[in-house]
This record gives structure tokens, sequence and C-alpha cells, in this order.
């Protein structure tokens, strides 16, 4: 360990006891508000759309809260500025041009599948496409894949919250039980209050978290910089850093400050294919559906933006962060760039501020893994449960199996957070995006054609599963070890073009050509389409609809075609 290193992390020996206080106090108070949920709007928990969809009831500013903590995680705001830190604007930036793209996308085609499901009374976007296609395997392909996108996605909440601790002088290397207790402690009240109070938890902690973000975001834009020199100099530090040798590979710079041409494609495609990919997840349909009628998405669609400006401001403290020379040094003496913004506002902000914006990082772990657990649940006891094991299972039953389900991604999540390198999670996570994606296909297209074929969505989902999973695994880069690391990153080269893209979106191209290559040869062949249940004035549903299934009444069941 470096001399730097050394006395950094002994610099962080001891706790800082009132930031932990405030802490605890702030995490407190989310708590019992997780708790009292269950009694807000209170129709009970007999069923996943009051357990694990509010009810349906969500207004416009619930929903732009909801939205707002789920889609803006606690990853978001260690990873974005961390990227603008280490790597500069290409690897960090991007997120502010895709939340600004993603929202149009949104206000287009989110209200269909709100009326849609609305009318049906689908849970999941596996609801949808199973009736859509009448296709069980079309249903169990998008399930799975949801699932297994959003488990990674969990577990980098839980990272955040160690980030935290971390810095706080919690965690780090050592004795286990002082390592792991704290998180150990979050796990267990994040998943007592989601089986409680289901997504009304979230609900309603989603305005405390929004809340303190945008306060220790704008207090940090605006104090920061008047104690670094000002924007003059944080950006003249910022451009010398990116310019600067890598110390993995000196013949390269560390970063990028201004994108050369050599990386439009790659700044371009990663902003159009994770503003395409972001609403795949189940997470964000839970969130969506939640709201109480189609113009409510509508008018999200137009507001959200809100949250891409405190994004932007949020990634540019990686920068101040440089030009602060603030040192993102672990317990352990190891360099992470993923604890710089807690390290900043433990080393810019008084105590006691330092504790809001842990406690801001903390709950905004809290908000999305509550609701990415409970997607998760949704889609096992909708479309495997259900759909595989127990046909017959009642709406009670359906929810009690979703509860617990909700316990076991859960717990998934932090067993592989405890037990695997954090990368690893992280390279996950950008698997996860690339499988996302495929789901497009069936969903979006979906909602405005049934000419794509089940089977012809199918094979294009495979392809370009298998595709962008191994052009990932493909990404390499030198360890300090001398040695190499798969799955490295999520831009390779674009076949065809010799241009650097996000691996996603090529996957998702490849997805589309052959689903439609082979939609022209299945209807050719006169092969069986399946039967859709949907009708077209079902995807212009909407509040009060007479047609609209009582909520204790089960959904049609996908023909038992596969």
């Amino acid at each position: 360990m470096n001399t730097l290193a050394l006395a950094t992390a002994n610099d962080h020996v001891g706790v800082n006891v009132v930031a932990l206080i405030v802490l605890v106090a702030l995490f407190t108070l989310v708590t019992v508000m997780g708790f009292m949920a269950s009694k807000w709007r209170h129709a009970g928990m007999e069923s996943l759309d009051e357990w694990g969809l509010g009810g349906r009831s969500f207004g416009t500013w619930v929903t732009w809260f909801l939205l707002g903590g789920d889609l803006y995680t606690a990853y978001t705001f260690i990873a974005v500025p961390a990227a603008m830190f280490a790597l500069g604007s290409v690897n960090g930036f991007f997120a502010v041009p895709y939340t600004i793209v993603l929202y149009p996308i949104i206000f287009i085609f989110m209200s269909r599948l709100w009326s849609v499901s609305h009318r049906h009374g689908f849970v999941t976007t596996s609801d949808f496409v199973g009736n859509r296609y009448g296709s069980r395997s079309l249903s169990l392909v998008i399930a799975v894949t949801g699932i297994l996108a959003t488990m990674p996605y969990i577990a980098l909440q839980l990272v955040g919250i160690q980030a935290v601790l971390e810095v706080t002088g919690l965690g780090g290397s050592g004795n286990v039980i002082a390592q792991d207790l704290p998180l150990f402690i979050a796990f267990a009240v994040l998943a007592a209050y989601t089986y409680s109070s289901g997504l009304r938890a979230p609900a309603i902690i989603a305005f405390v978290k929004d809340g303190l973000i945008y306060l220790v975001i704008i207090v940090a834009v605006v104090y920061l910089p008047s104690k670094v020199g000002g924007w003059d100099h944080i950006f003249a530090a910022a451009q010398h850093k990116m310019a600067s040798p890598s110390k993995l590979t000196p013949a390269k710079p560390t970063g990028t400050y201004i994108p050369p041409a050599t990386q439009y494609w790659a700044y371009a495609t990663l902003a159009l294919g994770s503003a395409l990919a972001l609403f795949m997840y189940p997470h964000s349909i839970t969130a969506t559906l939640s709201s109480k009628s189609r113009n409510t998405i509508r008018r999200n669609a137009a507001i959200l933006p809100a949250y891409s400006f405190v994004l932007g401001l949020l990634a540019l403290l990686g920068w101040v962060a440089i030009a602060a020379g603030t040192k993102p040094i672990g317990l352990d003496g190891v360099p992470n760039p993923q604890l710089v913004v807690p390290q900043l506002f433990e080393d810019m902000f008084p105590s006691w501020f330092a504790g809001v914006a842990f406690a801001a990082i903390a709950i905004g772990a809290l908000v999305p893994a509550a609701i990415m657990a409970i997607a998760a649940a949704n889609l096992f006891t909708r479309n495997i449960y259900r759909e595989w094991l127990k046909p017959s299972a009642t709406p009670a039953q359906e929810a009690k199996v979703g509860k617990v389900v909700s316990l076991v991604v859960k717990f998934v999540a932090l067993v592989f957070v405890l037990t695997m390198d954090k990368q690893n999670a992280i390279n996950f996570q950008l698997l996860g995006g690339i499988w996302i994606l495929q789901t497009f296909p069936a969903i979006v297209f979906g909602l405005y054609t049934r000419w794509f074929h089940r089977w012809a969505l199918i094979a294009g989902w495979a392809v370009g599963m298998i595709y962008g999973t191994v052009a990932a695994y493909n990404v390499v880069k030198p360890t300090l070890g001398g040695g190499t690391q798969h799955f490295a990153g999520s831009v390779a080269l674009i076949p065809g073009l010799a241009q650097l893209g996000y691996i996603a979106l090529t996957a998702f191209v490849i997805n589309v050509i052959v689903a439609t290559a082979a939609t022209l040869v299945l209807r050719a062949l006169k092969t069986p389409a399946g039967t859709d249940t949907t009708i077209k004035g079902d995807y212009f549903a909407d509040e009060g609809d007479p047609r609209v299934k009582p909520l204790n009444e089960p959904i049609h069941q996908v023909t038992p075609s596969v």
C-alpha cells in the first residue's frame, strides 16, 4: 500500500459519530413511515393489485415521486459522479441526455400499456405479452429476463448503502460482524416493511428520499464550487486529469473531457440504448402501472425531466471532487471511485449535513430496492407460479407468494453483495441492461401491431441475448495485478461499421432483424400465430372504463399453447 493510501485509510479509522447519528435518525424515520404505509388508503393486501401495484390508485404527484425514486436510484447517485471522476464525460454524462430522450418514449407508449393492463387486470408485461400473442413460452421468456436483469440492480442498491457506511467509518476489512451488521440491519428493515406494506411503502418514502436528494444536490452545487476555486478551476482540473496518462495503460489518457469524433457513436448509442431499456425493467413498469389513469403517466412524462436537471448537477460533482482533491480510498486502503461522492461530502460539509447527504443516498437505495423486489415477485407469482405451477391460484394466494418471493429476492441480492466482488455486481448490472433491452420488441411492438410471430420474437430474443452476452464477455481490460478482466464494459465494435457502440443496442438491432426475417418465414409457412385476447379499444381505456375487470377477477388465462 502506498503512503498516500495508508494515510487516507488511517484518517477513516474513527466513526463520524455526528453524521452517523443523523443518518440513523432519518433512516428510522423512513422505517416508521414504511410500516405505517400499510394503513394508507388501506384496502387490504389480499391481491397483487393491492400489494404489488398499490391498488392502481396513485395520482400525478405520488407517481412522480415514486417514479423519480424508482428510476434515480442510490447507485445512480454513486456511479454517475464516480464515472465522471474516474473516466470522464462519455462514461458518466451520457446519463443526462438518455434520461431526456426517455420521457418522450414514455409519453408515446406507456399510456397504451397502462390502458390495456388496466382493462384486463395485467400486473406485469409478461401478462400482456402472453395474452397478446397467445404464448406461454414468450410470456415466460419475458418474465425470466426481467427477473435476471433486476437481481443485480437490487444488489447495486446495497452497494450504494455500503459506500455510505464505509465513508462514515463502518464496514471495510477486519471483523465480519462490524463489517456487515449495518447492511444486515438495513436489509432486514427493507424486507420487513416491503412484506407488510407492499408498493405503498416506497411510494411514501419516495417523498422523503427525493426531498433530501434535491436539498443535498442544490446545496452542494451552490456551496462546493466556492470552496474549491470556482467552476473555471473545476473544469480545468477535470481536463488536466482526463488528459493525464492512465495508470493501467500509460499510453492512453485517463479519460475523456470532451468526446472526440471516434467516441460519438459510443456516446449516442449509450444514450439511446439506455433510454429504450430503462422502462423495460420490471420496476419501471410496476411504478407506472400503479398510476390511476393514463393521463397521469403523460403528465409525469412532462414533469419528470426535472430529475434530469438534478442528475446533470450531480454528474458534475465528480469533477468537483477532482478539483477538491478528494481521495476515495476505502477502509481497506484500496482506491474506490464509488466512494467519491460520500467522501466529498464528508470532507467538505459539516458532519451534520454530511449525515443528511448520507441519509439521502441510503434512503435512495431503499425506495428502488423495494420496488425492484416487488416487481420481481410480481413476475414470478403471475408468470411462473400461477401460469406454470398453480393455474388455480386465488388472488390471496398470489399475494402471499409475492410477499415471500420479495423476501427471497432481497436475500439473494444480499448474498450476492456479501460474497462477490463489487466489480462483479457492476458487471452483472451492465449485462442486465443488455438483456432487458431484448424484451423491447415483444412488449413495445406488441402495443402497436400483431404482425410479429410469437416464435419469431423468441428467436430474435435468443439471438440478441447470446450475442449481447458474448460481446460483453469479450470486453476486457488489464488489471493492476497484470491480468485481464472480462465483462469490463458495455461498449464494443459495431459489426459492419467499425465504430464503438453500446452492445445492448447492437444486440437489439440484430434481435429485430432476426424477428422480422423469422416472421416472414413463419407466416409463409402458415404457422399458427396464437390467439390475441386484446382488442383495439383496450389500448385507449382510461380510469372508470366500465369494461375494466374487478380486482378479484382473474385475468384471461393464456391459451394452453406454448
